[in-house]
């Protein structure tokens, strides 16, 4: 199972080169937030993902990335 606080703080500290896609089993994107750190706009998206985890209802987080 996949930590929801892991993934919020990987997102807000690592956004930028995409670790927390590749935390979240999302290597494609991941590799595209790396490839692209140098331009800052994934730095603000993974901020922005980081708003979206925590915004995620428990159950639907254990549905996509739990047992």
């Amino acid at each position: 199972m996949k930590s929801k606080g892991i993934a919020v703080l990987l997102a807000i500290f690592l956004g930028g080169l995409g670790i927390h896609k590749f935390y979240l089993d999302k290597p494609g994107i991941g590799l595209v937030y790396l490839l692209f750190c140098w331009t800052f706009v994934p730095a603000i998206l993974g901020f922005i993902d980081a708003i979206i985890i925590i915004c995620t209802p428990d159950s639907k987080w254990k549905e996509r990335y739990g047992a």
